[in-house]
């Protein structure tokens, strides 16, 4: 048997269920739709446009989007030139009176005078403004 490619049809929940019956909330329920102006793709069957047309005042039967039309642009790839290969080149080196020496590494040597901050933990009471009453701030 071939199997058959069944239509869809997008459903769309139009009014609210305030005020309408219990009946009446549940078939809508039961389409998949949760909330006002929700969309459902359903197989176009004569079961779903009977539920369908049970609640014809809260749903209604959209037509499908039109795509928009950046996508009918077919897709291009742009690919990088093609670059010659790199000569090898000799890694840098220091001369001293013609003998090769590596590059030492350089390390951070601390300032004098400057003391150097240590990764520490703030105390909760860091950041708190200490309250001066007004007898403090007036001058004698």
């Amino acid at each position: 048997m071939a199997e058959k490619t069944l239509k869809m049809i997008r459903i769309k929940w139009v009014r609210s269920g305030i005020g309408l019956t219990y009946h009446q909330k549940t078939i809508v329920r039961s389409l998949g739709l949760y909330k006002m102006n929700h969309t459902v793709v359903r197989p176009d069957t004569p079961q779903i446009r009977g539920i369908v047309a049970a609640v014809p005042h809260m749903l209604q039967v959209v037509p499908e989007p039109v795509p928009p039309a950046w996508a009918s642009i077919p897709e291009y790839t742009v690919y990088a030139p093609v670059a010659a290969p790199a000569e090898a080149v000799p890694a840098a080196t220091t001369e001293v009176s013609g003998d090769a020496v590596a590059p030492a590494d350089v390390t951070e040597e601390p300032v004098a005078g400057v003391k150097a901050k240590s990764p520490k933990a703030k105390s909760a009471s860091a950041g708190k403004k200490k309250k001066s009453s007004p007898k403090e701030s007036e001058p004698a």
